[in-house]
Parts: C-alpha cells; structure tokens; sequence
C-alpha cells in the first residue's frame, strides 16, 4: 500500500513485525482498554462502529467482531485492517454490514 502526501504519527504502541509476502510490515500491540479510542482515531468513515459490533469482510467471506481489528505501520502511515489482513489483505475499506450479501 503506497500513499501520496504528509506521512502521519506513529501510534504510541509497541509493535511486533509481521512478513507479508516481500514486505516487512508493523502491526501494533493495542490494549484493550485503547481500542476505542484508536478505532476512532484512524475510521475513515462517518458512524464509527462499536468495538461489539459485527462486520463482514469482502475479501476473506468471513464476519468478524470490530474490536478484533488489527493496525499496522507501513510506508509511514497507520492502516485499519481487517483481522484477516495476513491471509486476505483486507482493510477497512473492505468491512461491509455482517448481513451484506444476504437475501431478504
């Protein structure tokens, strides 16, 4: 993932290193009682869901719970990943609803 203008702060956690396919990536160690707090700071949507809320994401096919959401430092930027990120490379741009593709 490139980006084009200002690089951001690091988030004030520790991190552990992730290999993701050729790249080298952070992923940050958030406590529980932060992720609130870091959800909000880095949703890039209006209506920041709940941490108890469910999602569904669109490149694994799997739901998952908000809080377990996973951010990672890479190219000088804080990513909002799903917690599938290592298998699927989904982000937040990828959560929809958890009955997205359901029929009525």
């Amino acid at each position: 993932m490139r980006c084009i203008g200002p690089e951001e702060k690091k988030l004030p956690f520790p991190t552990k290193t992730l290999q993701i396919g050729d790249d080298t990536v952070e992923e940050y160690l958030i406590p529980d009682d932060k992720k609130a707090e870091v959800l909000e700071q880095l949703y890039i949507f209006e209506d920041v869901p709940s941490l108890d809320e469910e999602r569904f994401d669109l490149h694994e096919g799997k739901k998952f719970h908000v809080r377990d959401y996973r951010v990672t430092w890479e190219h000088g930027r804080n990513w909002l990943l799903s917690p599938y990120f290592e298998s699927s490379g989904g982000s937040v741009i990828d959560w929809m609803p958890a009955d997205f593709g359901l029929e009525s």
